[in-house]
Formats: structure tokens, sequence, C-alpha cells
């Protein structure tokens, strides 16, 4: 199959939608939009839950992105990078956002294989340790003694050694126990634990539900090459129809980049769909977000993008830090003929 343009550029966006909209796939899985074209059906995993930063999924379903690319859209909350591979290498769903890093960390430890990034969410990692005034953590040092909750297989425990030996802290004296997604916030609210693993974005929600103000130790200030969430798909899917890969990743990113622009509109529409929805703290989410999205570092990156050299950076770190076996090369776990070119 000749691959059609694969820049998916901000400006370029629509123009690459109006391109591809209409196809669809096999009878057995579309349905009949109301223009009468077969719309190819399309389950997709939040990265974490329902919050703020996942509701460009849900824009681009609100505002008719994927309809227009040819897509029946079922979106679904998340679990972390644990939980969205095995869903999607097992078909459950055919894409979902994981933290880079994350993705490094099972696929070069064995624990995940079979599936590939094809674009970028978040230019830098967002991932963090959260917890709100009075708990006597301000530093990375104070980590330690403490009790800090997260899923078992998101990227802020998987990465958590490389983190803490970063910092200077003993990784031996902090205790994880298992929490989920939708529920780690009112653990930290509950006073059961002193810290939970979470996004840097999430400090709105959390003073939302703590109504405390909230204390975050950002990854990126001692870790600072590592790229944020990625899209994936299966290695099959990428390899049996890149272009309906493209067509979806130009959707998704359109509904991103309108999301960043309009983040109480973006907001709304996520709360339309999850009555759990705080608009507010959703809408704040977004905001912070943007400068994760596009840097304003004047570099110019494209949403979407991913520069193989950074990757291997990342993956050298990881390696250093002894967290990730020696020989991982980027091209294992992105599929840059697939990546938005900027």
């Amino acid at each position: 199959m000749i691959r059609f343009a694969r820049t998916v550029a901000s400006v370029a966006l629509t123009t690459a939608l109006a391109l591809v909209a209409g196809c669809g796939g096999s009878d057995s899985d579309e349905a009949a939009g109301e223009d009468g074209k077969a719309l190819k059906k399309v389950t997709y995993l939040t990265s974490f839950g329902n919050f703020g930063r996942d509701a460009y999924a849900w824009v681009a379903k609100d505002k008719g992105f994927f309809e227009a690319a040819g897509f029946d859209v079922t979106i679904r909350p998340g679990q972390g990078t644990g939980g969205v591979i095995p869903a999607v290498v097992s078909g459950q769903a055919q894409f979902g956002p994981i933290d880079l890093t994350g993705g490094l960390l099972h696929m070069g430890n064995g624990q995940a294989k079979d599936f590939v990034a094809v674009a970028a969410i978040q230019q830098r990692t967002m991932a963090a340790i959260a917890t709100t005034e009075g708990n006597g953590i301000a530093t990375p040092k104070d980590l330690e003694g403490k009790r800090l909750a997260d899923t078992p297989g998101s990227v802020v425990r998987n990465l958590f050694p490389t983190y803490a030996r970063l910092a200077g802290v003993d990784a031996a004296k902090v205790t994880w126990v298992n929490g989920e997604a939708q529920t780690l916030m009112g653990t930290l609210a509950g006073g059961s634990v002193d810290g939970i693993g979470q996004f840097v974005v999430g400090k709105p929600t959390i003073e939302a539900v703590t109504k405390k103000k909230a204390v975050l130790l950002p990854y990126s200030d001692v870790i600072p090459d590592l790229y944020g969430n990625v899209l994936i798909t299966s290695t099959k899917i990428a390899e049996q129809d890149p272009e309906m890969v493209q067509r979806f990743t130009a959707a998704l990113l359109r509904g991103l980049e309108y999301s960043l622009a309009h983040p109480k509109e973006a907001a709304e529409v996520l709360s339309r769909n999850v009555d759990a929805t705080n608009p507010t703290a959703a809408a704040a989410e977004l905001e912070l977000m943007a400068a994760y999205v596009t840097p304003e570092d004047g570099s110019g990156t494209v949403i979407g993008t991913l520069d193989s050299g950074r990757v291997a950076r990342s993956i050298r770190i990881l390696e250093d830090a002894g967290t990730l076996p020696k020989g991982m090369n980027p091209e294992q776990i992105i599929d840059f003929d697939l990546v938005p070119k900027a």
C-alpha cells in the first residue's frame, strides 16, 4: 500500500481530514453515518480515567472530527500505561495514549510487546508525585518514610526508581500501595496515604477534591528529556492498515489542538459526557497541559511529532539508571513512518 502524505502539522490537519473523510473498513465493523457513508467502529481508551487532560478525545467525537475521518468511536476510561497497552494489544481497543517512558520500560523489560507509538501527545513528561500541604513533602528527599498510592502499572510508579536515584532518594524507604485511577485523589483526600502518582496537570482537580493546596514534584525537574503521552496502536493494525492509523491520528490531534485553544468549551464537552466532571478543574488541566503539548521554548515543535534522537537519549537515561536493559532503540517502539512530520 502506498501511504499518503504524513504531515499532520496543525495548519494542515483540516486538509488531511478532508482528503480521507468517509473511508471505512470491513462490513463487520462499520456503521452508517448521517450522510450514509460507512463509519469504521473504533474503541479508544483514555490515558487515565476521564479527567480534563483527556477531554480532547471527547472533543474530537463531539465536533465530528472522528466522523469526518470515517470513524464511529467509542471512548472508554483507561487505567494508565499498564492497562492501556494490553487492551490495545489484545484488540479490546484499537488506540490509546500511554506514557512513552512507561512504554519503554514495559517493552524493554519484557512485560509487553506488539504495540507501536504513532504520535506524541505531550512533548515533555507530565509524571509527578502529588500531595497536599501539611503532609510534610516539599522536596524529593521528603518522600522517604512516606506512603504513596498509584495504579500498579502506572508510569509514575514504574519510573520512580529512576527518579529516586537521580534525585538522591532512597527508594527502599518509600512505600507504594495500589490504587485505581478514578479514586486516587479521594484516597489522598482521605489521608490514608501521603501522596499519589499523578500528572502535573492534575493539580486543579486535586485541589478541588481535597480542598487543600496541592504540592507537586514533577519528574521533568530531574529527568528533563523524557516525552509524555504518546498515541499507540497494535503492531498488527499499524502494519495492515497504516492509512487508517493516519486518519485516526489526524482526527485525534485535531481534537487536541481545538481543546487547547478552547479549554472551557472542551471541559463543557467532557462534562456532558462524563457525569463526575468538574468543568472548572477540567479546563484548568487543559490550560496547564498546553505548555507540554506545544512547548514555549522557541523550538517550533509541531503537535504529534517525535524525534528519534531525543527518544534515543531517553533510552540511554533509563539504561544508565539500571531500569532498562541495554540495546533497545527508538524504532522498536515507534513507527516513524506513521508519526506526523514537522
